[in-house]
């Protein structure tokens, strides 16, 4: 039994605290140890202390990493990715610099329904080879685990096939994947004069088949005035929690009123988005412990200037979470740390409290808190190795190339 020691930590943010996600004040209390030392044993954390009480437990037969004095932390942990799709949408990039806006591309054909057809198109194979690239983009920032959805399927077979892929690509590890089922994104056009009849394939049919081949931990739905109305989708959500599955929604980007108190009401997982959330859906969001999960690099993306009311969400007590949103229209951004520097410059959240949302509050958005996003005694040891020495860093250095030591249950990766 191999126990490793990662010793001459300059800072060691552990994010030690209680057994939830952190709201308000707690947001900014990191746990840092300085002058710290880690032991590993089966890529379980067994102690993270001060080196001073831990040398004597460092053996000559301990397998030692120095970090040179350098800052570590939790691995990030993205809890809304669409990981899984084919070709991108550089064309539709290039429109939208020259004026047009998301939703005229979406009436014009483009937009996710542009993506739905190359994904249908693409093979199983295929799709897995160019997830394993965007994985590894995430990887090489220091993404840990994350959560993925299908959603540019929108029929049987390729929603599916989508929802094998992320199977396949857990199973090659060393990223965690928890799987989401998107069929609710938008209506495909095949169904576009019979959205009641896809309505009720998706909760009669997919849901269920989903359910069972346990292909999906959780079913989402994008609520907007180009996608699904709030009362299809309450159909979606309620039949997926009766067949066993968590509950996320996109809730409120583009208009007020569009998923959030449906979040609430149906005491979901998450309601993603939020850019145009009332104070008033917020505190009914707090009452139903729904977390919050914000999404900067959407309104980056799109070149849109209302981001997320986060501090409206800190002073309300909000267990904030922050995530990427990458997929290839509105957030080709697979990068956590950019996702940092975001939430710091546009929504004024401190660099503590980014940090907490992509590491401890966005694990318990995802019902792993008790097993990762801190490091704590007993949880898996998921961790970075920084170039930098202080946390601050992370979000400062707007988009640094900076290549963190990135280690995943005790074991690091390279690739």
């Amino acid at each position: 039994m191999t126990i490793f020691a990662i010793i001459n930590i300059g800072q060691l943010v552990t994010l030690a605290g209680p057994a939830r996600p952190r709201v308000g004040r707690e947001l900014g209390e990191l746990g840092i140890t300085k002058d710290a030392a880690l032991l590993i044993e089966d890529g379980r954390i067994v102690a993270a202390a001060s080196y001073a009480q831990l040398r004597t437990k460092i053996s000559p037969h301990t397998v030692v990493i120095d970090a040179q004095g350098r800052c570590v932390t939790p691995g990030f942990i993205d809890a809304h990715t669409h990981l899984v799709f084919a070709g991108n949408r550089a064309a539709e990039f290039e429109q939208r610099i020259a004026g047009a806006s998301y939703q005229q591309i979406a009436a014009a054909g483009g937009g996710i329904l542009s993506t739905v057809a190359l994904t249908r198109a693409a093979s199983e194979d295929g799709l897995l080879a160019i997830a394993r690239k965007h994985r590894d983009w995430m990887l090489r920032g220091g993404t840990t685990t994350i959560e993925a959805k299908s959603g540019y399927g929108l029929d049987h077979a390729t929603e599916l096939k989508m929802l094998r892929v992320i199977a396949r690509l857990n199973a090659e590890g060393p990223l965690e994947i928890i799987p989401t089922l998107l069929a609710a994104h938008t209506v495909p056009p095949e169904f576009a004069d019979r959205r009641d009849e896809y309505i009720r394939w998706v909760a009669e049919e997919l849901i269920p088949e989903v359910s069972a081949a346990g292909l999906a931990k959780y079913c989402d739905v994008f609520c907007d005035d180009h996608a699904f109305t709030v009362d299809e989708a309450r159909i979606v959500l309620t039949a997926a929690r009766r067949h066993g599955l968590g509950l996320r929604i996109h809730a409120e980007q583009f208009r007020s009123g569009t998923g959030a108190a449906l979040a609430a009401e149906l005491q979901a997982a998450t309601a993603d988005h939020l850019e145009t959330v009332t104070e008033e859906t917020l505190r009914q969001l707090r009452a139903a412990s729904v977390q919050p999960v914000l999404l900067p690099g959407s309104v980056f993306a799109l070149g849109r200037e209302n981001y997320p009311p986060a501090r409206m969400m800190v002073e309300l007590g909000l267990p904030i979470v922050l995530a990427t949103d990458f997929n290839p229209g509105s957030s080709p951004v697979p990068s956590m740390s950019f996702m940092l520097s975001l939430a710091c410059i546009e929504m004024r959240l401190s660099p503590a409290e980014a940090l907490t949302a992509a590491t401890i509050n966005a694990a318990y958005s995802l019902n792993l808190g008790n097993e990762i996003g801190s490091m704590e005694i007993g949880k898996r040891a998921d961790f970075l190795i920084h170039e930098f020495n202080d946390y601050r860093e992370l979000a400062y250095f707007v988009a640094a190339p900076a290549r963190p030591r990135v280690f995943v249950a005790g074991k690091e990766v390279t690739l």
